[in-house]
């Protein structure tokens, strides 16, 4: 059995965006300028721990596809540039605006087509809106799921608790998205790392 993540987009037009496309001293602005540099590493800098805790998690326990605006689903290892960026930071992150629906439609339903019947496919994001959430369940139906723990928790928390279970090797369990709680009471704070 294999699992897929599909990690959720870091703001493409965001203050760190931002700070990484003006900088003139950033070794990352520098590598994106001249040959470029892997998606989740930019992504990472651009939303810091919840970003960073999604690919840990995903690379540790399956293959990580990163929903990237106007680009669709893109592994996490692929090499971009700065025109990359700047074109994603264009397209709004809403199942509404057909430059980011269709090509996030086109790649999963290729991604579906090339999954075994007991292949999984997890969203680790957000599931309280449709933004991105729609557009997945119109092609996956049943079988996307979301760790049932992040109803309720913030991006922090989610980044956080991501974290450990990937440095813990303990997986979280995942429930089907369809009629699933979507929201929910907020959960106690993680306990303070040693």
């Amino acid at each position: 059995m294999v699992t897929v993540f599909l990690l959720s987009p870091a703001s493409c037009a965001g203050t760190r965006a931002q700070m990484l496309l003006k900088s003139q001293t950033s070794p990352l602005t520098a590598r994106l300028t001249n040959g470029g540099a892997p998606l989740g590493e930019v992504f990472t800098f651009m939303s810091s721990l919840y970003f960073r805790g999604k690919l840990a998690y995903a690379t540790t326990f399956g293959s990580a596809y990163v929903i990237a605006p106007g680009r669709g689903l893109l592994p996490s290892d692929l090499l971009i540039r700065v025109e990359d960026l700047r074109q994603m930071a264009s397209v709004s992150v809403d199942e509404g605006v057909a430059a980011f629906r269709d090509p996030l439609v086109r790649d999963a339903t290729r991604l579906h087509a090339g999954l075994a019947a007991e292949d999984r496919v997890v969203l680790l994001g957000s599931v309280a809106t449709d933004k991105y959430v729609g557009p997945l369940l119109h092609v996956f139906g049943d079988r996307l799921l979301f760790p049932a723990t992040f109803a309720g928790r913030g991006d922090m928390s989610r980044g956080g608790l991501l974290l450990r279970c990937a440095r813990g090797g303990v997986q979280l369990d995942c429930v089907p998205v369809r009629g699933a709680v979507r929201h929910g009471p907020k959960p106690p704070k993680l306990p303070r790392l040693r």
